[in-house]
């Protein structure tokens, strides 16, 4: 499955953002779908994982509360909705794609078969 994020961009401290993702190629509800994100010196790490029905979701502690991951499968998309954005939130953001043979489980990122460009979230002060 080939994956195209979106949405990111500058936004002051406490604003939101929508960042959103479309994958083509496969059949997009065979796959759990997630979003990384890297900041500049840092590892990748996860922020969100949703379901391949969007019966389940998982957040990173730093995200939840703020974050809301969700898809559309008629639309082959999955978004992240971003509230109360932090500077800390600065990163690039990955969607990333894991087959649902892989189960619900250890959302590590090698485990995600398929990622997307990145799109840059720029969180300012």
């Amino acid at each position: 499955v080939q994956l195209q994020a979106s949405g990111g961009g500058l936004v002051q401290a406490g604003g939101s953002l929508r960042l959103s993702c479309a994958a083509s190629g496969r059949t997009f509800s065979n796959y759990n779908m997630g979003w990384f994100r890297q900041a500049p010196g840092k590892d990748r790490e996860l922020v969100a994982v949703i379901r391949w029905d969007g019966g389940n979701t998982y957040y990173a502690t730093s995200v939840k509360g703020r974050f809301a991951i969700s898809r559309d499968n008629a639309k082959n998309t999955v978004y992240l909705q971003m509230n109360s954005l932090k500077p800390e939130d600065t990163a690039v953001y990955y969607c990333a794609a894991r087959s649902i043979s892989s189960g619900w489980k250890a959302f590590s990122s090698v485990s995600f078969e398929n990622w997307g460009q990145g799109t840059l979230v720029t969180v300012s002060s």
